[in-house]
């Protein structure tokens, strides 16, 4: 989100309707007849990130970058309150992959997810593995229970205690108890001045697991009002429901995926998902392939030959495999 570069021109996008009164935004760039890959944005409610299509080749790959529901382009908006959540879940989000695959003719494809978008990627794997022809995942979670404590009540908190502490001052005394459910409840508020606050409060510790060394461009994309609400809103709502995912299912699931090529990209001091979850993900699936990074953190801002080199590598085993 920091590459100030104006993304390339998409060969063509579109709103695809997937239900719920639910309209996905869509864009597809690079070789119309590469290899079909699917990039899966982080959040959840983060919406689509550009620089994410940097790793692969244009000339190989047929790009396929998308908004999940409720947030980036597609609509309605999660940043309104009015608008429910009900049908924003871990399995809608997967079948409104499938519905895109289907809708853009593709019979397979590589699927690339970052962050919780790797947790969604995981997912739609392990329910349509016949549909995947590979997996570059970095930065990994899977959002079980011990995952969401780390992040939200014990574990990150020890290593940036002074941020920790103002996201814990942002609610009253007897709030408290359980920061996750808190928060969800005042960034769902209809009243702004309890839901803008609220929703800054938990962007900002957001960003400060994100971020091993400042970022104006992204700090100022996460300070937005707008973006920060719908942020919020649908982070909030996975989290209260440990991402609408059974506690420790897609780990115990990986061996289901042995055979479909992966390659597994983690930096050793990620603050948002610490490293251990990709170690047990490489060990949990047969034939994947993992780079856990020294010196880098949760945006992997150092990582960019690492990721050109998994991206050149699918290529070769996709075409092997074809």
């Amino acid at each position: 989100m920091s590459d100030p570069t104006p993304p390339p021109i998409p060969t063509r996008e579109g709103m695809l309707d997937v239900g719920d009164g639910q309209r996905v935004w869509w864009a597809e760039y690079g070789d119309p007849d590469g290899i079909p890959l699917v990039l899966v944005h982080g959040g959840p409610g983060g919406g689509h990130v550009p620089a994410m299509m940097r790793p692969f080749d244009a000339g190989t790959y047929r790009i396929v970058l998308y908004d999940q529901r409720g947030c980036g382009r597609s609509t309605p908006h999660a940043a309104d309150p009015r608008v429910s959540l009900d049908t924003n879940t871990t399995p809608h989000l997967v079948a409104d992959l499938e519905r895109l695959r289907v809708a853009l003719d593709i019979d397979r494809w590589v699927v690339c997810g970052s962050s919780w978008g790797a947790t969604l990627a995981l997912a739609y794997g392990q329910t349509h593995p016949q549909r995947v022809r590979g997996m570059i995942l970095r930065s990994i979670t899977t959002c079980s229970a011990g995952e969401l404590g780390w992040v939200y009540r014990d574990g990150a908190n020890h290593l940036l205690p002074e941020r920790w502490e103002e996201l814990v001052s942002a609610l009253p005394v007897d709030e408290r108890d359980d920061l996750v459910a808190a928060f969800h409840a005042r960034v769902s508020s209809l009243d702004d001045e309890v839901r803008i606050p609220a929703a800054l409060a938990w962007c900002r510790w957001e960003t400060a697991g994100m971020l091993s060394t400042p970022d104006p461009v992204v700090e100022a994309i996460f300070a937005d009002p707008h973006f920060a609400v719908g942020f919020a809103r649908i982070s909030t709502h996975y989290a209260l429901n440990h991402g609408f995912v059974p506690d420790g299912s897609l780990l115990a699931g990986a061996a289901n995926l042995t055979g479909i090529p992966a390659v597994l990209v983690q930096g050793r001091y990620d603050l948002c998902t610490p490293p251990v979850t990709a170690w047990r993900l490489h060990r949990a699936w047969p034939g994947s392939r993992l780079h856990l990074l020294d010196d880098e953190g949760h945006r992997l801002t150092g990582a960019s030959a690492t990721l050109t080199d998994a991206a050149a590598w699918m290529a070769r085993e996709v075409a092997a495999t074809s």
